[in-house]
């Protein structure tokens, strides 16, 4: 099976043309050793299976990020049989760097000139022919998110996999640049078929993990400051960054054919922007859009989850009816009881889930959330953090996991930590499943609203916290400004995003089918033991540790045992909150069991709890990962404090109004 890697800088289209080549024999998982997500798939062409990885976006293959080092790893020591170099042709000067990094390494390429459709639109006609003659590897023209030019690739890849290795592509960087490189070469112990000319240039440029095969440090890094000096340049990388753009410039101008300006089209995008990217009127409108989302989420999704709701209460009358005549008593009470009502409690929030996915990917496609982003920088400024912090967590709507991996692109270590820290009051998906089954109980004519105030809450509070451990536990340091390119406004593709929410949601009912599964067979067990008590009754081993627990959150509201457990699971996974109380009133009805034991005021008091309260494992493993048992530690320590402080001081004054 051959071997092909997907490179490409992130927002290149590079994720959606992975989709495309492999369809649905994909799989994800952790590049070894990190925990960034790895995705992986198969194709066939013409009788021929490929194995395809897509490598994390990178603009180029330093090893500044974790994500550039597995990159550059996975190019270096996998030799991938191709390399499939998605670029963004409206943007193709930037993006063209990473592709003269690949070339000189020696892969076999093929240039895929994805959203040629956005750089047409703006004016610039790309002459591919040109191009591949120039750089003597195939170039293929692609729309990746209408999935086009997607058979033509496969041809590409096809036929380049049964080429001989290519060569490595020379830029003239001058003779004192080569006298250097055959000056490297008795001096240099580099690993068996490493890319010897990338190599040596990366030496030049002092990388800090390649020069460690120089023999006489000293000496080659007195020829490298020698000839830097001589040429007028700060450091050995900004000359070879400055040639390489020269040889990009020159390549490009002999391959687009003709360029002009579309004004039009620019102003139109241009008046658009004067009013989303402006902060009086960016934030609320930020707000409203979310509102509408879930406002969107609960009055489609509710219906669609009712039905799914009514299937799984059928089934489990129907199911423990039958097996009530064929296995014992305590067994039943497993799988009807624990794990239908447990998993199913959960899996009934698909649809909204679905929906909330959906919308996100929908505005990020359009070109919004870049502006989201750009319109928070003043503000991310004002509380002591930079504004490219805004778009973790933004995805930490999504899942703390990844929001956390993604704080990796900010350059300042304090940065990086206090946004690490505020993440885990971003409201994740996870929690959703708690918000829908308690406004559905509580507010049912106001869910949209409950939920906006509770993403609202968990985002101020954010804001709050990065306040005050800026000014307290991080010393005062300024931030750099956010420099971001605005991606062209485009019509989000909806195909690719029902896609890409359908694959989010795999991994939702993926996590429904392990960890919640694992955690309400427990719950059940924990709810039978010992032998001879009644099931989820407080002389069982669960309603034991709940009732030790349960005074901790009297004075919110919610003081009793089962709440207090459903807490306690919620750490291994959000989620599991609504599992643990299905399998625990699974029997009597969900609803009227927490109607029986919530007031309205109370209710909201959990909520907030369950949205600031201890981060879930992964979360936790995440942050010690990423910012050590320091800060993890302080975490913990402050969002349950926070989180019980705010409950109780909801309930405590609402109870004098009410």
């Amino acid at each position: 099976m051959k071997k092909v890697a997907i490179a490409g800088n992130p927002n290149s289209g590079k994720s959606t043309i992975f989709n495309n080549l492999t369809g649905l024999s994909q799989k994800t998982g952790n590049w070894p050793g990190v925990t960034v997500e790895k995705s992986e798939g198969e194709f066939t062409y013409n009788g021929e299976k490929f194995y395809v990885v897509d490598l994390p976006g990178t603009y180029g293959l330093s090893t500044f990020t974790i994500d550039e080092k597995i990159a550059r790893d996975f190019l270096v020591k996998e030799k991938p049989d191709v390399v499939v170099i998605v670029v963004d042709s409206s943007n193709i000067e930037r993006h063209f760097y990473l592709v003269t990094e690949i070339l000189e390494m020696g892969h076999n390429v093929v240039i895929d000139l994805n959203m040629i459709d956005l750089a047409e639109e703006k004016g610039d006609f790309i002459d591919e022919k040109m191009l591949s003659k120039i750089l003597k590897v195939p170039v293929v023209k692609t729309i990746a998110n209408k999935n086009k030019g997607t058979e033509e690739l496969k041809k590409s890849i096809y036929e380049v996999s049964k080429k001989e290795k290519n060569e490595p592509l020379k830029i003239n960087y001058g003779r004192d640049i080569e006298e250097f490189i055959e000056f490297l070469r008795d001096k240099v112990n580099l690993p068996e078929n490493f890319p010897e000319r990338w190599a040596y240039l990366k030496i030049f440029s002092k990388d800090e993990e390649i020069f460690e095969f120089v023999k006489d440090k000293e000496k080659v890094d007195e020829k490298i400051d020698r000839i830097v000096k001589s040429r007028g340049f700060p450091d050995p990388e900004t000359f070879i960054v400055e040639k390489k753009y020269g040889f990009i410039r020159g390549v490009l101008k002999e391959c687009i054919k003709e360029k002009r300006k579309l004004w039009k089209r620019l102003e139109i995008s241009d008046k658009i922007d004067r009013v989303i990217t402006n902060p009086w009127v960016g934030i609320p409108l930020f707000l409203i859009f979310m509102l509408i989302i879930f406002e969107i989420v609960f009055g489609i999704g509710n219906p669609l989850a009712d039905l799914i709701d009514r299937f799984i209460g059928f089934l489990n009358e129907s199911l423990k009816t039958l097996f009530a005549r064929i296995f014992p008593h305590f067994l039943t009470s497993l799988l009807t009881d624990g794990i239908i009502s447990g998993v199913g409690s959960v899996i009934v929030f698909l649809p909204n889930i679905f929906l909330l996915f959906f919308l996100i990917s929908f505005m990020e496609d359009s070109g919004y959330m870049a502006r989201a982003a750009f319109v928070m920088d003043r503000f991310m400024h004002y509380i002591g953090l930079h504004g490219k912090s805004f778009i973790p967590m933004i995805l930490g709507f999504g899942c703390n996991v990844p929001a956390i991996l993604a704080t990796r692109t900010l350059d300042s270590k304090k940065d990086r930590i206090l946004t690490i820290m505020i993440i885990p009051l971003m409201s994740c998906s996870a929690r959703l499943p708690i918000y829908i089954l308690f406004t559905g109980a509580f507010f049912k004519k106001f869910q949209a609203p409950i939920v906006f105030s509770l993403y609202f809450t968990g985002v101020f509070l954010a804001i709050v916290v990065a306040k005050i451990l800026s000014r307290t536990v991080f010393k005062k340091e300024e931030s750099p400004p956010l420099i971001m390119e605005l991606p062209p406004y485009k019509k989000p593709a909806i195909r690719w995003s029902l896609k890409l929410s359908w694959f989010r949601s795999k991994l939702f009912l993926r996590k429904a089918g392990t960890i919640i599964f694992s955690a309400v067979v427990i719950i059940w067990l924990l709810s039978s033991l010992p032998p001879g008590v009644e099931y989820a009754s407080k002389e069982s081993i669960l309603g034991k540790i709940g009732s030790f627990i349960a005074p901790i959150f009297s004075p919110a509201g919610f003081g009793r045992w089962e709440i207090a457990v459903a807490l306690l699971s919620g750490i291994v996974a959000k989620e599991v909150v609504v599992g643990t109380l299905g399998a625990i009133f699974g029997e009597q009805g969900l609803i009227s069991s927490l109607q029986s034991i919530f007031t309205p005021l109370s209710a909201y008091a959990f909520l907030l709890m369950s949205l600031i309260y201890i981060p879930c494992v992964a979360t936790i493993t995440a942050i010690k990962n990423e910012a050590g048992i320091k800060y993890l530690l302080l975490t913990i320590l402050y969002t349950f404090l926070l989180g019980w402080l705010l409950a109780v001081i909801f309930y405590q004054i609402g109870r004098f109004f009410i």
